[in-house]
């Protein structure tokens, strides 16, 4: 029966189910006494809850506290072992694969160097296929015991009702890859283990935002620095995030051909495939067969050599023009949303480090308008090379939090994507 606002006594239940869940996953172990203020639920809601929650399995005891004058009470949290989940980061130089319990412990990781044909659909397929499979089996986990796959990937993705998930990767050569689809032939994985495919900047901004530098921001840009460039925007209209092709921003008309195919984009300059492009055009070597990790990390180290060593001078120009073109970049998300942080991230922005960071905003600042330019810090994202993964396995986390911790029945057709309402609920304080 619904009541007036549309809601049935299951959406209630549901809610009452999420609210319990969130505020023992974010502030716990809790007390009973605890939850009635941290959820605004009555003192009988939090127990028919509490009750309903153990005999799930999905919350356990851990511990007690003394009270005032009365019986200790009992602490309360989330059961790590309730629910699994895989996080797939499939990035420009390996797809990286990572089983998490629901308290986001890693348990097994795989990973799947790629090839120069590193993009080539079906070894995508592939690899994330192999390596669902591997650490399930490293870890024992049966998969029938996933709530889901979540899965980064570079460029727009589309949810459809007929294919699932759909890639559009310009700047990898994927034109309308139905990934969702392909991954579901031939799975190993029960029908009822849903994929959860979004951009890999949006997975990264998740992330950050539910457990990194980005945690209790409203409006908030996270920003991801690889082979291209790509930003996730948290706003408090679009608290679960939205991916920005940031990267596709021309920053200088009739400039350096970008992956996409256009002239003068901001990745053709701030990515790590074309700046390692420029130092190698100015004569900069990387160790022979090294991937783009380890020759950045070479030209870091040409750039800042060990005390006594002399500077590679190409080196050194490359980076400060990136560094403009970065803070240039950034100046422009500023002066468009007027975010209170952005936080920079992914393999290669982690690389550059705090070396990068002063004159990042140092050009950020010059360029920006002084009013929000004032008001926003911008600082190294706190995760690490995980972030991308993590945020993926969010994604089925969410979702299960935002049913009241009951696993997703197989969508229907034209559904869509249910991670996006279940984020946009389920934000952390």
């Amino acid at each position: 029966m619904a009541g007036r606002n549309g809601r049935t006594v299951r959406d209630l239940r549901r809610g009452n189910r999420t609210a319990v869940l969130q505020r023992l996953y974010f502030d716990g172990p809790l007390s009973r006494f605890e939850l009635g203020p941290a959820t605004g639920l009555s003192s009988g809601s939090i127990s028919n809850v509490v009750a309903e929650l153990i005999a799930d399995g999905l919350v356990e005891e851990a511990g007690s506290v003394d009270s005032d004058g009365g019986r200790p009470r009992i602490l309360l949290r989330v059961a790590p072992g309730s629910g699994h989940m895989i996080g797939v980061d499939v990035g420009e130089t390996r797809v990286r694969i990572g089983l998490f319990d629901l308290t986001l412990t890693e348990l097994a990781r795989a990973e799947r160097p790629l090839t120069p044909t590193r993009y080539e659909v079906e070894g995508i397929v592939g690899h994330v296929r192999d390596g669902v499979a591997e650490v399930l089996s490293g870890a024992g986990v049966g998969p029938e015991r996933l709530l889901g796959v979540g899965i980064g990937v570079p460029g727009i993705v589309e949810h459809t009702p007929g294919l699932g998930a759909v890639v559009h990767g310009q700047t990898i050569g994927w034109d309308a890859v139905p990934l969702e689809q392909l991954l579901r032939a031939g799975s190993p994985l029960p029908d009822g283990v849903p994929y959860f495919i979004d951009n890999g900047a949006r997975t990264l901004g998740q992330a950050e935002m539910w457990f990194g530098g980005g945690r209790g921001a409203r409006n908030a840009l996270v920003v991801l620095f690889g082979s291209g460039v790509g930003a996730c925007l948290v706003t408090p209209e679009v608290e679960h995030g939205r991916a920005v092709e940031w990267g596709h921003l021309t920053v200088r008309v009739r400039g350096r051909r970008c992956r996409c195919g256009a002239l003068g984009c901001l990745e053709a300059y701030a990515g790590a495939e074309s700046l390692l492009a420029r130092w190698y055009e100015g004569g900069g070597r990387a160790p022979k067969g090294a991937d783009e990790e380890t020759a950045l990390a070479a030209m870091l180290a040409g750039a800042y050599p060990a005390e006594g060593g002399a500077a590679d001078p190409v080196a050194l120009a490359v980076l400060e023009e990136t560094a403009e073109y970065v803070g240039a970049g950034l100046s422009d998300l500023i002066n468009l949303f007027q975010p209170e942080r952005i936080l920079i991230g992914g393999w290669a922005g982690l690389q550059l480090g705090a070396r990068f960071l002063p004159a990042v905003r140092r050009y950020a600042a010059s360029y920006a308008l002084r009013h929000p330019a004032q008001k926003v810090t911008v600082d190294l994202g706190r995760l690490g090379p995980d972030a991308v993964t993590v945020g993926a396995a969010i994604l089925p986390l969410a979702d299960f939090f935002a049913r009241g911790g009951r696993r997703a029945e197989p969508a229907a057709e034209g559904s869509g994507p249910a991670w996006d309402a279940a984020s946009a609920e389920w934000v952390p304080h």
